[in-house]
C-alpha cells in the first residue's frame, strides 16, 4: 500500500486576532501613553515651579534693598534727630532756655535721703 502525502495551502488572510489580545494592546498602548503623559506634565508642573520661584526672589530681593535704604535713611534720621547741637538750638530758639549760671546749680549731697527697707508682710496661711 501506497501513501500519498498531500500538502494544503491555508489562506489565514480572513483570520482576525481575538478579541481579548486586542484589549490587551490597546492597554499596554495606554498605559505607556500615560507614563509618557505623566512625566511630560511633571517636567511641565517641575519648570512653571521654577520660574515662579524666580519671580518670587526676584520680589524679595528688591524688598530686601527697599528696606535697606529705608533702614539707612531712618538711621540717618535718628542721628540728626538725637545730634547735641540740634538740641541745643531747638532748646535755646524754640525752648527760650539758657546755660544755667554755677549759682543756680544746688548740689544733692546736703539733702538726705530717706531709706525704705523690705518689709514682710504676713501671710494668711491654713489653720489646722
Amino acid at each position: 500500500m501506497t501513501e500519498f502525502y498531500t500538502s494544503k495551502r491555508i489562506d489565514n488572510s480572513r483570520l482576525s486576532r481575538s478579541v481579548a489580545s486586542r484589549w490587551r494592546e490597546y492597554a499596554r498602548r495606554m498605559a505607556w501613553a500615560g507614563v509618557l503623559a505623566s512625566c511630560a506634565l511633571l517636567y511641565t508642573w517641575q519648570h512653571f515651579q521654577d520660574i515662579q520661584l524666580r519671580y518670587q526672589l526676584e520680589d524679595l530681593k528688591s524688598r530686601q534693598s527697599q528696606a535697606m535704604e529705608l533702614n539707612q535713611q531712618l538711621h540717618l534720621e535718628a542721628a540728626s534727630l538725637t545730634s547735641p547741637m540740634r538740641v541745643d538750638a531747638i532748646a535755646r530758639q524754640q525752648l527760650g532756655m539758657t546755660v544755667s549760671v554755677p549759682a543756680q546749680y544746688l548740689p544733692t549731697a546736703d539733702v538726705p535721703r530717706v531709706a525704705y527697707l523690705a518689709q514682710r508682710v504676713p501671710t494668711l496661711s491654713a489653720q489646722p
